[in-house]
């Protein structure tokens, strides 16, 4: 009914804006492209043109934890409190007033004393159950010291749609670990949530007040009865309520997919699918995947592991981690992140850099097993996507480093009698970043040309991290964070909740600090829908109701003890779904929302919108 309503205002508001198509955005066989720029206004005026919600989900709860590794060091400005004291949570998740069970090896000096709290919400995951689609978890870093780069990873639950998360708090079994990173999930056909999970270890030079500088020597660490590193799974059953109801535990210890004891060698950028669909030959099938890098090679190769899941949140053993075939056996592969399509094919992308070390361009390509994993082919390469030139490490302007490049999954809909694929983009080449788009609908043979994403009007800006999902009929959806707003004027209404005058550090930006009015400086989310044969379903929409400051607060990634800001951190992608028709996103905000966020720490925030 809302969409009848707006039809008399839309005509209009479209001729207005269609101010020319996107440069190299020609039409294309396949792709039906033709999207065209949109002014600022007509843009900032989408959210509430489109009826896009927004809730903030982890400023509902307090959340503690017990962290293995505590460190107390203060940064400078920009909101920075250190790691503080547990004030009281609010979750029924176990805060560690004892310590954890897997703990018991730590050596003297950990764990820390005490529940510390939970203040940034950094990096996240979505997805809404097949079985259910008002049910949908979410998860994210959760962190116990911004300064520090300390965290584990953090879960909300909702159970009506996106509307509250009255079940939060930090994913259990592997606070053992001095980080767990990298938050993803999948649900299995019969409405277990699978959390694939990065644990590492490491110390601080100078101890819990030191300089930040991380230490990963892999004999001398904080807990002695862990790996060094490992990939592993916690399952929350179909049913559960508590924010302590989590299998952690395989054959009677940790579920360790891998372990990795080797110095100058870690696994890193795991990921994870399960086959849902009760037709598939594969039913149930879980597909987890990962790299290993080799700092003495220079390398990195790509691998998967097999499991059955079962239907008490139990699964089989993991298979023995089987390579990937890759572009460039002696360069860098990376960024995997499988999906199945509807007839049981898991497919992943699979980015080659030529170089590790000196990271100017990459390539995409995508693997597909037909058997269930147990042999793999391809890659088979993305033409509009060889050599295609990174983003920097930082952005113009801001001190927040950008990690995966691109996103990736498989349509539901045919198109021709087949299933899609699609793979969306970062390219640099014109020194601003943009989101390009490319699709094969004859099984990864041939690919459309790509075509441009975002549809700012001014060139100079950087838009950046798309995320991919379709709907079950067939919608695409590219999610995408969006510089081309400025950031709130001193004068206006929204400069004190979103935080501008505490932005006084900023060794990136040349100009007057804080950034009132600042351009390709703050940040909001955006959504482009596309049909299943990807012609572009409107402009883009901006899902984010408050431009927010990506400088306030932000994770020292590498840690230093100057605390001058080099590299900080939003994430390297957030989540994205869609529940029937409706299109979820959590993705991140520092703004002060209704006085929820007074310290203006990065909360995740579920944007809803209808998709056309």
């Amino acid at each position: 009914m809302r969409r009848v309503q707006l039809a008399s205002l839309l005509v209009p508001v479209v001729l207005a804006i269609a101010s020319g198509p996107l440069p190299g955005a020609a039409a294309t066989a396949g792709a039906g492209n033709g999207l065209r720029t949109q002014t600022d206004w007509a843009y900032a005026g989408s959210f509430a043109k489109n009826g896009v919600t927004n809730v903030f989900a982890t400023t509902q709860q307090t959340s503690c934890y017990r962290p293995e590794v505590p460190f107390f060091t203060v940064g400078e400005a920009r909101g920075y409190t250190g790691m503080t004291a547990c004030p009281g949570a609010t979750t029924t998740e176990d805060i560690g007033t004892t310590a954890y069970p897997n703990q018991a090896g730590s050596v003297a000096g950990y764990p820390a004393l005490g529940p510390m709290l939970v203040n940034d919400h950094s990096e996240s995951d979505l997805r809404v159950d097949p079985k259910n689609p008002s049910h949908i978890i979410a998860s994210s870093k959760w962190f116990a010291s911004a300064e520090g780069y300390n965290h584990v990873l953090g879960f909300y639950e909702s159970w009506d749609g996106g509307t509250s998360w009255p079940v939060q708090g930090h994913i259990p079994g592997y606070e053992g670990f001095t980080d767990n990173t990298d938050p993803v999930g999948a649900f299995d056909g019969y409405g277990n949530y699978y959390s694939l999970i990065l644990p590492y270890q490491f110390a601080y030079a100078g101890g819990a007040t030191g300089t930040g500088s991380k230490l990963y020597q892999k004999s001398k660490l904080p807990n002695a009865a862990m790996p060094a590193e490992a990939v592993t799974v916690a399952v929350r059953p179909a049913g559960a309520k508590l924010a302590t109801d989590w299998i952690t535990t395989h054959n009677g210890g940790p579920d360790f997919v891998l372990i990795d004891d080797n110095q100058g060698q870690e696994p890193d950028k795991q990921w994870i699918a399960i086959d849902a669909n009760r037709n598939s030959p594969n039913f149930n099938t879980i597909y987890a995947m990962f790299v290993t890098f080799s700092f003495a090679g220079k390398m990195s190769h790509a691998y998967v592991s097999t499991a059955k899941a079962r239907p008490d949140g139990t699964h089989s053993d993991w298979s023995t981690p089987q390579r990937l075939p890759s572009e460039n056996a002696s360069a860098s592969d990376t960024y995997l992140l499988p999906h199945v399509d509807p007839n049981g094919v898991v497919w992943t992308s699979i980015t080659n850099f030529p170089s590790r070390q000196s990271r100017t361009v990459y390539s995409l390509g995508v693997d597909y097993s037909l058997d269930g994993g147990m042999t793999w082919q391809g890659p088979l390469a993305v033409p509009g996507a060889q050599n295609v030139t990174i983003p920097p490490e930082a952005y113009d302007n801001t001190t927040f480093t950008d990690g995966i490049v691109n996103t990736f999954t498989v349509g539901t809909a045919r198109v021709n009698g087949r299933y899609p694929v699609y793979m969306s983009w970062e390219d640099y080449g014109s020194g601003h970043d943009n989101i390009l788009l490319s699709g094969s609908f004859d099984g990864g043979a041939t690919w459309s040309a790509p075509t441009r994403v975002n549809d700012n009007a001014n060139p100079n800006v950087d838009e950046f991290q798309p995320n991919l999902a379709a709907a079950a009929n067939g919608t695409v959806s590219v999610n995408f964070y969006d510089r081309r707003l400025a950031c709130p004027s001193k004068a206006s209404s929204e400069a004190v909740p979103a935080g501008i005058a505490r932005d006084t550090v900023n060794p990136h930006y040349a100009g007057t600090l804080p950034p009132y009015g600042a351009s390709n400086y703050c940040i909001n989310t955006s959504v482009q829908f596309y049909s299943a044969a990807l012609a572009p379903l409107g402009h883009n929409i901006r899902l984010s109701q408050h431009t927010w400051d990506p400088q306030l607060n932000a994770p020292w990634r590498y840690g230093s003890g100057l605390f001058t800001g080099k590299d900080t951190f939003i994430g390297d992608y957030f989540g994205n779904d869609f529940a029937g028709t409706t299109s979820l996103t959590t993705s991140v905000s520092t703004y002060d929302d209704h006085g929820n966020n007074p310290n203006h720490f990065q909360q995740q925030v579920i944007a809803t919108v209808a998709s056309p």
